[in-house]
């Protein structure tokens, strides 16, 4: 596989994301919202991340999964490896990253305590029907997900035009088994 062939196709979802009204942006993030609690089981642990302006979802979806499960964690970048996670405990509590990105402050958990996450959501760029995930490119999902429980749910989150039949794949890819999209909701993957 040529890594040419991932950056065109991350070229191409960034470029239809800048391009996507405010409009549509806060319609998507409310169904997202709305789909996020219809697989989501009460007093679970949960790992979820802030999405950027660009990415589907809001810090609501973030609200409302903290309202039913017992907590919700969010990564914090470092130094490339595995990502830690801090409990989220409001909007209020975020604060302005690296990348441009915000996360949470409070205690730090070492990147092991995904293992915990009943159902770990994460950002992608786009996502097969196999389950091949394409993110930003530097790896952390990729060494992070590999320490999750492997009955964990994870969930790429991506827009319906996002989910789509095959994307290029490297070995070290770990493969997502649900998509959560707008209109369809929680889409099961052939990983």
């Amino acid at each position: 596989m040529e890594p040419r062939e991932k950056e065109q196709w991350r070229q191409t979802v960034l470029a239809e994301r800048r391009a996507i009204s405010e409009q549509t942006r806060s319609t998507e993030s409310s169904a997202l919202t709305a789909h996020s609690l219809d697989l989501t089981i009460p007093g679970t642990t949960v790992c979820a991340y802030v999405p950027t302006r660009t990415e589907p979802g809001t810090t609501d979806l973030l609200d409302a999964l903290a309202a039913v499960v017992d907590r919700v964690l969010l990564p914090i970048t470092g130094a490339p490896g595995p990502l830690s996670w801090v409990e989220y405990t409001g909007v209020d509590a975020l604060r302005p990253a690296a990348y441009g990105l915000r996360e949470p402050v409070g205690p730090v958990l070492p990147p092991e305590t995904i293992a915990l996450a009943h159902t770990v959501f994460v950002p992608a760029l786009a996502v097969d029907r196999r389950g091949t995930r394409l993110g930003r490119g530097a790896g952390y999902y990729d060494r992070t997900l590999g320490l999750a429980s492997p009955t964990a749910r994870l969930v790429a989150v991506v827009r319906d035009s996002e989910l789509v039949e095959q994307l290029p794949a490297d070995p070290h890819d770990i493969p997502m088994g649900w998509a959560l999209t707008p209109t369809a909701g929680w889409t099961r993957l052939d990983r």
